[in-house]
Protein backbone atom coordinates (compact mmCIF):
# COMPACT_ATOMS: atom_id res chain seq x y z
CA UNK A 1 0.00 0.00 0.00
CA UNK A 2 0.81 3.40 -0.67
CA UNK A 3 2.62 5.32 2.48
CA UNK A 4 0.67 8.24 4.32
CA UNK A 5 1.61 11.39 5.97
CA UNK A 6 4.50 13.47 6.54
CA UNK A 7 7.02 11.09 4.31
CA UNK A 8 10.98 12.28 4.28
CA UNK A 9 11.49 14.11 1.42
CA UNK A 10 15.55 14.71 1.56
CA UNK A 11 17.35 13.05 4.49
CA UNK A 12 19.96 15.90 4.02
CA UNK A 13 17.75 18.60 5.23
CA UNK A 14 17.28 16.74 8.67
CA UNK A 15 18.48 19.03 11.77
CA UNK A 16 20.08 16.35 14.49
CA UNK A 17 22.64 17.86 17.03
CA UNK A 18 23.79 21.28 17.90
CA UNK A 19 25.25 24.49 15.96
CA UNK A 20 28.85 26.11 16.72
CA UNK A 21 28.74 29.46 18.33
CA UNK A 22 31.03 31.68 16.93
CA UNK A 23 32.26 35.27 18.91
CA UNK A 24 33.82 37.89 17.18
CA UNK A 25 34.50 41.69 16.75
CA UNK A 26 30.97 43.85 15.71
CA UNK A 27 32.84 47.50 14.67
CA UNK A 28 35.93 45.67 12.38
CA UNK A 29 33.41 43.32 10.55
CA UNK A 30 30.01 45.38 10.67
CA UNK A 31 30.55 45.44 6.71
CA UNK A 32 30.58 42.09 6.26
CA UNK A 33 27.93 39.59 5.37
CA UNK A 34 28.84 36.58 4.90
CA UNK A 35 30.38 34.18 7.51
CA UNK A 36 33.70 35.18 8.69
CA UNK A 37 34.39 33.53 11.93
CA UNK A 38 36.50 30.91 12.10
CA UNK A 39 36.39 28.04 14.26
CA UNK A 40 39.10 29.18 16.62
CA UNK A 41 35.81 32.13 17.99
CA UNK A 42 33.87 29.37 19.10
CA UNK A 43 32.80 28.76 22.73
CA UNK A 44 33.38 25.39 22.77
CA UNK A 45 31.92 22.50 24.45
CA UNK A 46 27.89 23.59 24.46
CA UNK A 47 24.88 22.06 26.21
CA UNK A 48 21.97 23.28 23.74
CA UNK A 49 21.70 25.84 21.22
CA UNK A 50 18.24 27.69 20.39
CA UNK A 51 17.40 30.05 17.64
CA UNK A 52 13.90 31.86 18.16
CA UNK A 53 12.78 34.75 15.40
CA UNK A 54 10.07 36.10 17.40
CA UNK A 55 7.14 38.34 15.98
CA UNK A 56 4.01 39.96 16.99
CA UNK A 57 1.35 40.99 14.85
CA UNK A 58 -2.19 43.06 15.93
CA UNK A 59 -4.68 41.13 14.60
CA UNK A 60 -8.19 42.98 12.72
CA UNK A 61 -11.23 41.64 13.95
CA UNK A 62 -15.12 43.21 12.60
CA UNK A 63 -18.55 42.38 12.22
CA UNK A 64 -20.73 40.40 14.44
CA UNK A 65 -20.03 37.91 15.59
CA UNK A 66 -16.29 39.12 15.10
CA UNK A 67 -14.32 37.65 12.25
CA UNK A 68 -10.63 37.57 11.50
CA UNK A 69 -9.61 40.42 9.05
CA UNK A 70 -6.30 40.32 8.73
CA UNK A 71 -2.94 40.51 10.47
CA UNK A 72 -0.64 43.40 10.70
CA UNK A 73 3.47 43.31 11.68
CA UNK A 74 3.67 44.96 15.55
CA UNK A 75 7.42 43.80 16.72
CA UNK A 76 10.23 41.32 15.68
CA UNK A 77 13.49 40.48 17.61
CA UNK A 78 16.01 37.50 16.93
CA UNK A 79 18.02 35.95 19.74
CA UNK A 80 20.05 32.52 20.26
CA UNK A 81 20.38 30.87 23.50
CA UNK A 82 23.21 29.28 24.62
CA UNK A 83 24.56 26.83 27.48
CA UNK A 84 28.25 26.74 27.64
CA UNK A 85 30.26 24.32 29.48
CA UNK A 86 33.62 25.40 29.10
CA UNK A 87 34.07 28.01 32.16
CA UNK A 88 36.91 30.59 31.31
CA UNK A 89 37.27 34.08 31.43
CA UNK A 90 36.32 34.96 28.11
CA UNK A 91 33.27 33.01 28.04
CA UNK A 92 32.38 34.17 31.47
CA UNK A 93 33.12 37.98 30.83
CA UNK A 94 30.79 37.69 27.43
CA UNK A 95 27.88 36.45 30.05
CA UNK A 96 28.70 39.61 31.97
CA UNK A 97 28.33 41.71 28.67
CA UNK A 98 32.13 42.43 28.71
CA UNK A 99 34.10 42.52 25.09
CA UNK A 100 35.88 39.19 25.52
CA UNK A 101 38.53 40.13 23.38
CA UNK A 102 40.82 41.14 26.15
CA UNK A 103 40.71 37.35 27.64
CA UNK A 104 42.51 35.17 25.97
CA UNK A 105 43.41 32.43 28.77
CA UNK A 106 41.93 29.84 29.63
CA UNK A 107 43.18 29.58 33.45
CA UNK A 108 43.80 33.21 33.94
CA UNK A 109 41.68 36.58 34.20
CA UNK A 110 40.11 38.61 36.27
CA UNK A 111 36.03 39.21 35.91
CA UNK A 112 34.93 41.86 38.45
CA UNK A 113 31.40 41.88 39.92
CA UNK A 114 28.93 44.75 40.73
CA UNK A 115 29.80 46.69 38.26
CA UNK A 116 26.96 45.88 35.60
CA UNK A 117 26.79 48.22 32.09
CA UNK A 118 25.75 48.25 28.78
CA UNK A 119 26.44 45.17 27.23
CA UNK A 120 28.93 45.47 24.81
CA UNK A 121 28.36 44.98 21.11
CA UNK A 122 29.73 41.15 19.40
CA UNK A 123 29.27 39.69 16.58
CA UNK A 124 27.62 36.28 16.57
CA UNK A 125 27.57 33.49 13.68
CA UNK A 126 25.98 30.23 14.63
CA UNK A 127 27.11 27.89 11.45
CA UNK A 128 25.25 24.51 12.16
CA UNK A 129 26.76 21.46 10.15
CA UNK A 130 24.14 19.11 8.94
CA UNK A 131 24.36 15.46 9.65
CA UNK A 132 25.83 14.91 6.06
CA UNK A 133 29.15 16.99 7.43
CA UNK A 134 28.59 19.18 4.22
CA UNK A 135 26.14 21.32 3.82
CA UNK A 136 25.45 24.17 6.68
CA UNK A 137 23.35 27.00 8.22
CA UNK A 138 25.21 29.78 9.56
CA UNK A 139 22.67 32.63 11.42
CA UNK A 140 24.65 35.81 11.71
CA UNK A 141 24.13 38.73 14.16
CA UNK A 142 26.16 41.13 13.33
CA UNK A 143 25.71 43.45 16.02
CA UNK A 144 24.49 41.23 18.59
CA UNK A 145 24.15 41.93 22.75
CA UNK A 146 24.62 39.15 25.61
CA UNK A 147 22.49 38.83 28.61
CA UNK A 148 22.21 36.47 31.37
CA UNK A 149 21.19 35.47 34.74
CA UNK A 150 24.86 33.75 35.85
CA UNK A 151 23.81 30.46 37.24
CA UNK A 152 27.02 27.75 37.73
CA UNK A 153 25.47 24.32 39.19
CA UNK A 154 28.48 22.03 40.16
CA UNK A 155 27.36 18.89 40.15
CA UNK A 156 29.09 15.37 40.67
CA UNK A 157 28.80 13.83 37.48
CA UNK A 158 27.35 16.48 35.18
CA UNK A 159 29.25 19.64 33.68
CA UNK A 160 28.14 23.05 34.42
CA UNK A 161 26.45 24.96 32.34
CA UNK A 162 25.81 28.90 32.10
CA UNK A 163 23.01 30.03 30.07
CA UNK A 164 23.29 33.22 27.90
CA UNK A 165 20.99 34.75 25.39
CA UNK A 166 22.87 36.59 22.54
CA UNK A 167 19.94 38.81 20.99
CA UNK A 168 20.44 40.82 17.58
CA UNK A 169 20.69 44.31 17.53
CA UNK A 170 20.23 46.27 14.60
CA UNK A 171 22.92 46.45 12.30
CA UNK A 172 21.99 49.19 9.62
CA UNK A 173 23.06 51.96 8.50
CA UNK A 174 20.33 54.14 10.71
CA UNK A 175 22.20 53.24 13.75
CA UNK A 176 25.34 53.97 15.06
CA UNK A 177 27.44 51.21 14.73
CA UNK A 178 25.60 49.85 11.87
CA UNK A 179 26.51 49.07 7.43
CA UNK A 180 24.45 50.05 4.68
CA UNK A 181 24.83 46.67 3.83
CA UNK A 182 22.49 45.41 6.54
CA UNK A 183 19.72 47.80 5.64
CA UNK A 184 17.55 44.91 4.23
CA UNK A 185 18.56 42.59 7.03
CA UNK A 186 18.69 45.00 10.45
CA UNK A 187 19.07 42.34 12.57
CA UNK A 188 21.23 39.88 10.55
CA UNK A 189 20.34 36.81 7.62
CA UNK A 190 20.14 33.32 7.44
CA UNK A 191 22.71 31.48 5.15
CA UNK A 192 22.36 27.92 3.82
CA UNK A 193 25.24 26.53 1.99
CA UNK A 194 25.43 23.63 0.25
CA UNK A 195 29.35 23.29 0.42
CA UNK A 196 30.30 25.17 -2.46
CA UNK A 197 32.16 29.17 -2.32
CA UNK A 198 29.01 31.77 -1.27
CA UNK A 199 29.03 34.22 -3.92
CA UNK A 200 27.87 37.27 -1.70
CA UNK A 201 30.21 40.25 -1.50
CA UNK A 202 30.39 42.82 0.86
CA UNK A 203 31.81 46.11 0.76
CA UNK A 204 34.69 45.95 3.41
CA UNK A 205 38.12 43.52 3.37
CA UNK A 206 38.10 40.63 5.65
CA UNK A 207 38.88 40.95 9.39
CA UNK A 208 40.64 38.64 11.57
CA UNK A 209 38.09 37.83 14.16
CA UNK A 210 38.93 39.07 17.87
Amino acid sequence: MPRTGPVTKDTTTIALGLAQIRIGSSSSLIGQIQPKLAAAASMGALANTKFSGNAEYFKLFSGYPLLEDASYPLRESAMMEVGFKEITPKNFALARGLDPAGYTQAHYGQIPLGTLSTPAYVRMESVYTYPDGTNTMTIIFPRAQVTATIEMEFAEEEPAAVAVAIEAKRADSEVTGGHVVWDAKPLGVVIWNDGSTLTTTSTTTTTTAA
